[in-house]
């Protein structure tokens, strides 16, 4: 990432042009990296650093960041790593300077490849966000699920969201899609070859058989079902869900927020009406990043009027949380009867994701059933002694993915989710025109859309105003 300005690349730029960027986080660090990619990256970098020997493919050299002026002063010490190109992250020549992470030593290497640029007639502009990137696709050195991947690595809140997007770079869904692209690239090339033969003497004869055609699509369409499967998981682990705890006051929803964050967040008091605005953070639920959104206690739809106006606006705040949320915790104080108010509440969420959790069980007695019998099948837990922690998460796991499972390879964000529902859509189109008979000329249009699809979620046909907006969204100098 860069402290400059983003610059708009002219309409005319070179399409070869050299670009730079620093590629490390804002602010002060103990290494800051500017990277340089381009016909133009190797011929910068010598001009910039004194070093002895030449740069080689991928091996570090010492050198010394000349100051500007010509006075022939070092402005740094820095580390120069060449890669040629094509073995590079660009597929072009790429230098990468690691100097000392001062943000003023760093935009001045910046500044001073420009002027390098300048003064040799070179083609140096710099960066724009995610440009590195678009040109390691543009290269064929990534497919555009695996720039995606870079992106989501980066973004990454938790290991497992780290551990989906390294699978994803090393094109864990190419694999999943290339079994059904290759069935579909057969059977289009068994209908075009039996339309040739067929243009002959032989018009009459059917040269693919209607069940050998049903067979081939059935064959691509199973990987596709399956991968268009697994979006609802993948874009749980990418995005993450919203859980609100709602409740009455004093139901224990601080302790329970501050039980699954592993940490106290809130402040808890035996006192009602202690948590007064909504409190959000960040966990993590077996990998997924979860928003857990603490409540002001809910007291039913008429606010008694003697209430703090705080407490009226927290509670205002706790019922536009809960519209919000992906999923809904209801709390109820396992040591008190179910309330008419709390009735109500639990009446609003009819119709959508919830878990009822019966808290403060650690101060019933054995015996006890809680409500079991108002079929809300309970999760009755402890936030005060841990217990039941473990079945709350499985369950609020179970709720927020409906079951599906991790896996690798998964769709995990819109536009590859509706490249594979195209796909399926242009084959379940060919399979009806089999069943009715129609010619393999209609049939072929249908495959070729199918192709078309899976190439646009590869990247392979995709346009540039959707690469604009892909890329658009990562950091300068990635």
């Amino acid at each position: 990432m860069s402290l400059l300005p983003q610059v708009a690349v002219p309409a005319n730029a070179p399409a070869n042009a050299t670009i730079v960027a620093i590629s490390t986080p804002p602010g002060r660090g103990g290494i800051g990296i500017v990277r340089l990619s381009g016909p133009s990256a190797i011929t910068i970098a010598r001009e910039l650093i004194d070093m002895a020997g030449k740069l080689d493919h991928a091996r570090a050299r010492f050198g010394r960041v000349r100051d500007a002026g010509g006075s022939g002063s070092t402005l740094d010490e820095a580390l120069v790593t060449a890669f040629h190109a094509p073995h590079s992250y660009t597929g072009e020549d790429l230098v990468e300077i690691a100097a000392h992470g001062s943000p003023v030593v760093l935009t001045a290497i910046i500044d001073l490849a420009l002027v390098v640029g300048r003064q040799n007639s070179l083609d140096v502009r710099l960066a724009e966000p995610g440009e590195f990137t678009q040109r390691a696709f543009l290269s064929g050195r990534l497919d555009l699920t695996q720039a995606e991947a870079v992106h989501d690595l980066i973004a990454a809140r938790t290991l497992e969201q780290a551990r989906t997007a390294a699978q994803q770079l090393g094109g864990a869904m190419s694999r999943r899609v290339a079994p059904a692209k290759e069935q579909l690239l057969h059977l289009i090339a068994l209908l075009e070859a039996g339309m040739d033969f067929a243009s002959g003497e032989l018009d009459d004869v059917d040269v693919v058989p209607t069940a050998t055609i049903a067979g081939e699509i059935a064959g691509a369409v199973r990987p596709l079902e399956a991968l268009a499967a697994s979006f609802r998981r993948g874009r749980l682990e990418r995005d993450g869900a919203t859980v609100a705890l709602i409740g009455r006051p004093n139901a224990g929803k601080s302790s329970l927020f501050n039980r699954l964050l592993e940490r106290n967040r809130s402040i808890v008091t035996a006192s009602p009406g202690t948590t007064r605005d909504t409190v959000e953070e960040i966990a993590s639920l077996n990998g997924i990043p979860v928003r857990l959104i603490d409540t002001a206690g809910l007291r039913g739809e008429d606010l008694d009027e003697t209430l703090h106006e705080a407490e009226v606006e927290g509670i205002a705040r706790s019922r536009e949380a809960l519209a919000d949320a992906d999923l809904v915790l209801f709390i109820h104080d396992a040591s008190e009867e179910m309330t008419s108010e709390e009735q109500e509440i639990l009446s609003s969420l009819a119709g959508r994701p919830y878990l009822v959790v019966e808290n403060k069980t650690d101060l019933l007695d054995a015996t006890a059933v809680g409500l079991a019998e108002l079929g809300d099948a309970p999760i009755r837990i402890s936030a005060r002694t841990g217990q039941g922690l473990e079945e709350l998460r499985e369950a609020m796991l179970r709720e927020l993915s409906e079951g599906a499972v991790a896996e690798a390879g998964a769709l995990n964000n819109r536009r590859q989710q509706e490249a594979v529902q195209e796909a399926l859509a242009a084959l379940a189109a060919a399979d009806t025109a089999n069943a009715d008979g129609l010619p393999h000329e209609l049939l072929l249009m249908d495959l070729h859309r199918a192709l078309d699809a899976l190439d646009a979620l590869t990247g392979q046909t995709t346009s540039d105003d959707i690469l604009g907006r892909i890329f658009s969204t990562f950091c300068i100098g990635k």
